[in-house]
């Protein structure tokens, strides 16, 4: 991507808004769109489902984009020493842990900046 001034001897590299990095070495958390999207921005929601009568905590509403949803599921399977994976729901993916663990989720989710909420009963 050319610079401001392209060919000039007054040529300036294209930089990120947010850390001042040139775009080339930038790593903040960019949509689909390639907006900035902080995990303030993000607003994921943690439900309880009851399946073949176990339950199982889902993580809905994160960007795709913007996190690393395998690299955040393998995190809490680790920490919280269960199964789980990222599945496609409906066309956005989610993270399904196995077991009830939506407290510990939430307050996870809470220390790495998400705007996290337990939804439903």
């Amino acid at each position: 991507m050319p610079g401001l001034f392209d060919g000039t001897p007054l040529e300036r590299p294209v930089t990120c808004e947010h850390c001042g990095l040139a775009a080339a070495d930038c790593t903040c958390p960019r949509d689909g769109n390639g907006a900035f999207c902080p995990p303030s921005h993000q607003k994921p929601r943690v439900r309880r489902e009851k399946r073949r009568g176990k339950f199982v905590t889902v993580i809905a509403d994160l960007d795709p984009v913007a996190t690393d949803l395998a690299g955040m599921a393998k995190t809490l399977r680790t920490t919280l020493a269960t199964g789980g994976s990222v599945t496609k729901n409906d066309g956005a993916p989610t993270i399904e842990l196995q077991g009830d663990h939506c407290e510990k989720v939430v307050g996870y989710l809470k220390s790495l900046g998400y705007q996290a909420k337990k939804a439903g009963g």
